[in-house]
């Protein structure tokens, strides 16, 4: 029993009003008001019973043994609804002290209803003065007393869960409810009376029917052997072999012997009576077939007739497999060609088809058999309810089911046929359907043994040659009846060229097996119209319809009378939809027009039943699943029995509940109603139902309509597939069609939008995906139809390969969340209370105090770094600081303290003689990262000059790179270069002087040959507050910000770091990072100074040509701590992937890295540490040692994960609630988890607090908000040309609005929060924990809300194999996604649905264009950051060579 609560049901989670948030201690409402019925269903008991309901519940909950008030009505339901009680307690988890629920409802179907608003509880009073005053206490013990009871309700209400804060604070739009779609008020509803069971004609007994199948075949393979059975044809129409009934009968014999004796050892046969054998026979080899199935009969042994496998990946064939597996089927019968055809293995051995048991392959041909001896007899039964034969049935899903026909049923579905077709003996039928299955079994195979007819069998090879062979066929043996599909009638007509020999006056009827199709109308329309002059009468035609499950369903009779014209219905295609009929006019183009498949068939009941939920009538006027009630139907689905129960053993009831019948009705499947005059008429399949926003669509309409657009020859061959995908909770509709060799996309793209149009104006139902393939490459069932399934689960993973796709999310997806509108903030004043904002600790936190830890820290005692390096040359002056790795790992360079002293006075004599600076100017230096750059960075500070660090621009991308430098150059105002004598030349060089103007650069130094003499004296800043260095980075926006970076803060920064890291002298640290701007360049350049460690550095570009650079340095030089770049543990995780089996043999360990920290200005790429720990862990990696720093323009590292304290978290949060800028930490594994990890501890020396980007008020621990910092090393501020600080200047010097006022802080520009965790700190305090979300000025705002490109782009990667790459951006309003594909450019359509998909599913939101690009095209700086401004910039200026690029409409 369901009991809707409100926080999951979405149809149930209305919007409460604002009297749910009226305080819960006061009680409102009397018993009478609790009694209102709801909207039920059924009929609701009175009032009084309700009141007791209510309140006997509550009694439950309360666990309460006295009952107050009691009634016979209370009693009599009471232990039933004690049960469903139990139910309800065990779901709702409502605790002993909780309020009663509010049981708004209570019906006689038991719907007990539970709406149950966060906090507020419709408190019930008890009825006054008649008790006396008797209250219920929480327990449920009685007490009367009005004190008491005053208590008693102060400590109930005490004992509530907090109710949440009042409505105008806080809107809780956690739940972002998808729209839910209203009922169109003016929708049509069914009206009629209520319909009755349809009987059929008795059916009829006629003296010499035979006691059963087997029987009839004896009789006449005895009394007519001569007589002929079954004709077959080769591919040129010409007559292969005549099967008598001899021939049938003595071949059947046979194999029933062998099965029976002849396969394993007499002790141990391998098949016994009622085992299931497969078979297994080519569409052309009916009379192999045949007798197989006969002989299987004889020997009771089951047969399931499956398709022959031609591939080991023919469409649906695992699935044929499973139900192998799942009958027990280990011997497979099959002819002799067929068994040469299947494919082999080099020694000749058949292999096991995926997803198929072992099978033992039996070939039945005559000649490969022993006669049975002469006293051998099969022994023939009268039908009875064993299985005759399984037939199997491929579900919408693709899963195939096997359905059981009894040998009664069998007999039974022959004799309803005979009677219902009026067939005699010797009538000759043509068969052009499967002979395995369906109707083409059931007439070919079955009923014709039944009636001695003869059977003209038309393999589908041969229709394929000549589409009007089976006429042919008709005209040359006179047959009486033909059994087509409309697609043989419809061929047939296109083939046909007014032959003159033809005539069709012999046909008595004309069976069309998929009379049932919205299509079938139109065919046999105009094959009348064409062959009425050849002979062929209108009554001859006779549409049937049938399922696997129920046989045949219904058939029109053949007539004599040809007064009698057909039924017909014209159906307004909006009533169906909603169920309803509506007779409407021909002349509209938005209707129906259905043939009935005739009468119910002799001896069966039909009604219709409402498709889904209690099987109940249908009325007149409404469409329904038309159910059948007879002994020839199937009896089940092999072997599963909750589906058989489902389908085979339904019970329908009349709208007051009474079953129609003692006996079960089985499911057909089919979609119809039954009309005037005991007619039957079918409008769709279960299987093809869609039901899009509440509406029901049929996909053969659909097909229907997308096939008679113009230019109607545009699909090939009519391959056309459509089915339903759910996306955000509702279907979508698809269409697959497969498009003409010789179409252009001028034509394609015409057909789509015309086929869009139609569909909306014929339905009005928008397509969501509608895709062209090539034509031949759909996935085929054995008949050469499209394999509906396969088509879909292809779509899906994306590997249909479509070569155009046209996607209108835009018009589909109504049910989208609204916009969320933002609330106004709440006022200082209200919140704030001591360090509490809202009832929560402000979120502040810092890292130690600088000041109060006791170092033996000798370079304390200097302000300037220059001034520490002169002290390490005098005191250790050979203690090497730095050692540059080349790419085969070996040393190419070092320094010692005392070397790098002496270079740094030369490049200072350089600076001030040749370059003939003054102290104070600005000098760019241009070096590969290497030992060169630190030189000419103290040389710099000798001299008195500010150095810039500039990444050189790369030579074989001069063009792109090239200018960045020049603008650095200037934009710093820097008055020299200084550079390596081959940057120098390439500088200058004709590939530079296309991309830049090269007279313009300032007066360029090499430093490859420096003066030999000493300084007269190195510079001393007056002051510790002048600038030390300029700090320059492109950020990710494309923006181009440098920082002033003074003396005192660069000494400060190099001391958080020291102590954070405990870096002293003798240690060692590896660096492999590149070093121009941020933390990189501080731990490459000026660390090892301060501290005096020694830095052993790798190039990250050294990593190209060996990824294992680093991390054999690392273990080479058994060094404790690393930092790198994520682009460098990306190259690591990619490159050495498959490779630490052989890293291990070479001795990489790394059991001794204690930190490995990624220098980063962006939120952690979990998965990306995760998988580099994982992948690294079997080399000695300590999966806690990798972390992340954080750092931003303003403060270049706030966090760094140092040696001791706790080790970063991870916590999980909501991301929807993310985009409405809130936190809301959930479990991990929750859907919609984003998981967020610390970004490593918060350094010496920094001060944090989490404030409102808008209002600049402090906020709460948990809320998310901008990062705002104060710390020593702060940069000082942006520097700019133009001196226009006013815009930024509230970067660096910022006051909160209110509660700390005075405090000056940085704004970081990212968006985060803080966490106190219970783990405790190296200084005993509990720890804050800061998360970083991301950009401000990255984020994208998108319907009101706010999210980060990352949480998309991580979705989009996950959506398809051979994406490896993706950045997203908006444009015009317009999302934009951008992937990179891995594959071939056929994919490339592939990824355009599962793309929005994805992001519809995950993020709510409507991709509009959808960018396919080649691998590498989105940039990447040299952080691994994405570019994804640049990216946007190339996409509108057409820049970026797409493969594919797709707007969704």
């Amino acid at each position: 029993m369901a009991v809707p609560m409100p926080s999951k049901r979405r149809s149930l989670v209305v919007q409460t009003s604002m009297d749910a948030y009226t305080p819960p201690d006061t009680s409102s409402g009397s018993e009478d008001e609790g009694s209102v019925q709801g909207d039920s269903q059924g009929t609701p008991t009175s009032s009084q019973g309700s009141i007791n309901m209510e309140h006997w519940i509550s009694q439950a909950i309360h666990g309460s043994t006295t009952s107050t008030t009691s009634s016979s009505s209370t009693q009599s339901g009471g232990s039933g609804a004690a049960h469903r009680l139990a139910d309800v307690m065990a779901q709702t988890h409502i605790e002993n002290h909780s309020a009663p629920p509010d049981v708004t409802t209570y019906t006689s179907e038991h719907s007990i209803q539970i709406e149950r608003p966060q906090g507020s509880t419709t408190s019930r009073t008890a009825p006054k003065y008649g008790n006396a005053e008797l209250m219920e206490t929480g327990d449920g013990v009685p007490v009367s007393s009005r004190v008491s009871a005053k208590i008693q309700q102060l400590v109930n209400t005490l004992k509530r869960p907090k109710r949440p804060p009042l409505r105008e604070f806080f809107v809780d739009d956690f739940e972002e409810l998808l729209e839910v779609q209203q009922p169109d008020p003016n929708q049509p509803k069914p009206e009629g009376a209520q319909m009755l069971a349809m009987r059929g004609e008795q059916l009829g007994v006629v003296t010499n029917w035979p006691p059963s199948l087997e029987a009839a075949l004896q009789r006449w393979g005895t009394i007519s052997p001569k007589a002929p059975c079954l004709t077959t044809m080769d591919t040129n129409g010409k007559p292969l072999y005549i099967l008598t009934y001899g021939k049938l009968w003595t071949r059947s014999m046979k194999v029933a012997y062998n099965i029976l004796h002849k396969l394993g050892t007499k002790q141990e046969p391998m098949v016994r009576p009622g085992d299931r054998v497969a078979l297994v026979f080519p569409n052309n080899d009916p009379a192999a077939s045949m007798v197989a199935f006969y002989g299987c009969l004889l020997a009771e042994v089951v047969p399931v007739p499956i398709e022959v496998p031609l591939t080991r990946k023919d469409a649906g064939s695992q699935q044929i497999g499973f139900l192998l597996g799942s009958c027990g089927v280990t011997v497979a019968l099959t002819s002799d060609a067929c068994h040469k055809g299947l494919p082999k293995s080099p020694t000749g051995e058949i292999p096991q088809f995926k997803g198929w048991p072992k099978l033992l392959w039996f070939v039945t041909e005559s000649k490969h058999l022993s006669k049975p001896p002469r006293d051998w007899f099969p022994h023939i039964k009268d039908a009875n309810n064993d299985t005759a034969y399984i037939e199997y049935k491929t579900c919408k899903d693709g899963s195939v089911l096997g359905v059981t026909v009894t040998r009664i049923a069998l007999l039974t579905h022959c004799q309803a046929l005979t009677q219902a077709c009026g067939y005699t003996e010797a009538e000759t039928i043509v068969n052009v359907l499967d002979f395995k299955k369906d109707v083409g079994l059931w007439h070919g195979i079955l009923t014709s043994v039944m009636n001695m007819m003869h059977v003209i069998s038309i393999p589908y090879s041969l229709m394929k040659v000549n589409p009007l062979s089976w006429i042919q066929k008709v005209c040359q043996y006179k047959a009486k009846v033909a059994c087509v599909k409309s697609r043989d009638m419809h061929w047939a007509l296109v083939a046909h060229r007014d032959q003159r020999d033809i005539n069709l006056s012999s046909l008595r009827m004309l069976i069309v097996a998929d009379g049932a199709n919205p299509w079938s109308i139109s065919s046999c329309d105009a094959f009348l119209n064409v062959f009425q002059s050849k002979g062929l009468r209108q009554e001859v035609i006779c549409p049937c319809a049938s399922s696997p499950e129920a046989l045949t369903v219904a058939i029109r009779r053949p007539t004599d009378d040809s007064n009698q014209p057909p039924g017909r219905g014209v159906l307004s295609m909006h009533g169906l939809t909603y169920g309803v009929i509506r007779v409407d006019s021909e002349e509209k183009l938005s209707v129906l027009t259905v043939q009935d498949v005739g009468l119910v068939m002799p001896g069966a009941i039909m009604c219709s039943v409402k498709p889904d939920g209690i099987p109940q009538l249908c009325r007149t006027d409404e469409i329904g699943e038309l159910c059948v009630c007879a002994i020839a139907t199937g009896t089940s689905y092999y072997g599963l029995s909750g589906m058989t129960k489902n389908t085979f053993e339904v019970f329908p009831v009349t709208s007051s509940g009474a079953p129609v019948s003692e006996y079960p009705f089985v499911r057909t499947g089919l979609l119809g109603f039954v009309g005037p005059g005991g007619l039957v008429f079918v409008v769709g399949k279960m299987d093809g139902l869609m039901v899009v926003s509440g509406r029901r669509h049929n996909a053969d309409d659909i097909v229907a309509t997308a096939l008679a657009v113009e230019p109607m020859k545009f699909v090939y061959r009519g391959r056309i597939a459509v089915f339903s995908v759910t996306v955000l909770h509702d279907e979508r509709i698809v269409i697959v069609a497969e498009q003409r060799p010789d179409s252009t996309e001028e034509d394609s793209f015409q057909w789509m939008s015309r086929v869009l149009q139609a569909i909306d104006s014929i339905h009005q139902v928008g397509v969501y995906c509608l895709a062209l393939v090539p034509a031949n490459t759909l996935p085929k069932t054995p008949l050469g139809g499209i394999h509906l399934s396969e088509t879909k689960q292809l779509f899906l993973e994306g590997s249909l390969h479509p070569c155009n796709v046209l996607m209108c999310p835009h018009t589909c997806v109504t049910n989208l969340p609204k916009p969320r509108q933002k609330q106004p903030e709440i006022g200082p004043a209200s919140v704030m209370v001591g360090n509490l904002v809202s009832g929560k600790r402000i979120a502040q936190a810092s890292g130690r105090d600088l000041g109060q830890i006791e170092d033996n820290d000798q370079a304390r005692k200097f302000l300037f770094l220059s001034e520490v390096l002169q002290w390490r040359a005098q005191t250790t002056p050979d203690h090497v600081l730095y050692t540059l790795l080349n790419c085969r790992g070996t040393i190419a360079n070092s320094l010692t303290c005392v070397q790098l002293h002496k270079r740094a006075e030369k490049i200072a004599v350089m600076l001030m003689e040749r370059g003939r600076l003054q102290d104070g100017d600005h000098v760019a230096l241009v070096y590969p990262p290497g030992i060169d750059l630190i030189a000419a960075f103290y040389g710099c500070l000798y001299a008195g000059c500010v150095p810039i660090t500039v990444r050189p621009p790369h030579p074989q991308n001069i063009a792109t790179t090239l200018p960045t430098v020049k603008m650095i150059v200037e934009v710093s105002r820097s008055a020299c270069l200084m550079t390596t004598q081959l940057i120098c030349k390439l500088l200058r060089s004709r590939e530079a002087a296309a991309a830049v103007d090269v007279r313009a650069w300032p007066p360029i130094l090499d430093t490859d040959d420096l003066p030999k003499k000493r300084p007269a004296q190195i510079y001393k800043p007056s002051n510790p507050d002048t600038l030390a260095y300029l700090d320059f980075s492109v950020s990710t926006t494309g923006m181009l910000a440098g920082v002033k970076m003074c003396h005192a803060a660069t000494s400060a920064f190099c001391r958080s770091i020291k102590l954070q890291c405990e870096l002293y002298p003798s240690r060692e640290v590896a660096i492999c990072l590149d070093p121009y701007c941020g933390l990189g360049f501080v731990l490459w350049c000026l660390c090892s100074v301060y501290s005096g460690h020694q830095s052993i550095l790798i190039p990250p570009s050294e990593l190209e040509t060996n990824p294992a650079l680093w991390l054999l340095a690392v273990s080479q030089y058994k060094v404790r701590d690393t930092f790198c770049s994520y682009s460098v543990m990306e190259l690591c995780t990619k490159g050495l992937g498959s490779q630490t089996e052989s890293l291990k043999a070479r001795g990489l360990d790394l059991s001794r890295v204690r930190t490995c920290v990624v220098v980063a200005e962006e939120r952690p790429r979990i998965a990306l540490t995760q998988s580099f720990s994982k992948l690294f862990k079997d080399l000695g990696l300590h999966p806690r040692a990798v972390s992340t720093s954080f750092g931003c323009r303003v403060n270049l590292a706030i966090c760094l994960q140092g040696t001791s304290g706790p080790d970063p978290t991870t916590v999980y949060v909501d991301m929807r609630a993310l985009r409405h800028d809130r936190v809301r930490l959930v479990e991990r594994g929750s859907p919609h988890s984003l998981p967020l990890m610390e970004s490593g501890k918060i350094l010496p020396g920094v001060r944090i607090i989490i404030a409102n980007p808008e209002t600049k008020g402090p906020l709460g621990d948990s809320h998310l908000g901008e990062i705002w910092v104060h710390s020593a090393h702060n940069a000082s501020g942006y520097f700019t040309i133009y001196g226009d600080e006013s815009l930024q200047s509230d970067h660096f010097s910022s006051r909160l609005s209110f509660g700390d006022t005075q405090t000056i802080w940085a704004r970081t520009g990212y968006l985060g929060f803080l966490r106190r965790t219970e783990l405790t700190d190296a200084n005993g305090e509990r720890h804050d924990a800061l998360y970083v979300v991301g950009a401000l000025d990255e984020a994208m705002e998108l319907r009101g809300m706010r999210y980060h490109p990352i949480d998309i782009e991580t979705s989009v990667i996950r959506a398809h194999k051979s994406v490896t790459e993706c950045a997203v951006f908006t444009w015009t309003n317009l999302l934009v996604v951008v992937v990179e594909l891995d594959g071939s450019e056929q994919e490339a359509l592939d990824l355009v649905p599962l793309v929005t998909n994805v992001v519809l599913e995950e993020h709510y939101l409507v991709v509009g264009v959808v960018v396919v690009v080649d691998i590498g095209v989105i940039p990447i700086n040299s952080r691994g950051e994405k570019q994804r401004m640049h990216l946007r910039d190339g996409f509108l200026a057409d820049q970026l060579d797409p493969i594919y690029v797709a707007y969704n409409m």
